[in-house]
């Protein structure tokens, strides 16, 4: 039997392994998640459709989040590094590295 999630509630299916942490972009249209399954996805908070795969981390993401304006998005990942990514587009702007370890 499925859970009730409560009226207008979405759920946001499409990794493949446990999620890190979510972020709502500051005009909450957006939603960004962060997986173990090595990706960043964005999804419209009103329907729970994917918008974006953010690819590119060689280890799980275990934090994601939005610009103050909704602009970028930054991933933080156990393969040391953080990323910057075109929130629109998912397109991958910065890769920093140099971290020891995990972010």
């Amino acid at each position: 039997m499925g859970r009730y999630l409560g009226e207008g509630a979405v759920k946001l299916e499409g990794h493949g392994d446990w999620v890190d942490s979510a972020a709502f972009s500051p005009d909450g249209k957006h939603i960004v998640t962060a997986s173990m399954d090595r990706t960043a996805r964005v999804w419209d908070a009103s329907t729970g459709k994917e918008l974006l795969k953010l690819e590119g981390h060689l280890d799980w993401v275990s934090s994601a989040a939005f610009s103050p304006d909704g602009s970028r998005i930054v991933t933080a990942s156990r393969d040391n590094t953080a990323r910057v990514w075109q929130a629109v587009t998912g397109k991958e702007l910065v890769k920093l590295g140099g971290y020891g370890s995990p972010v």
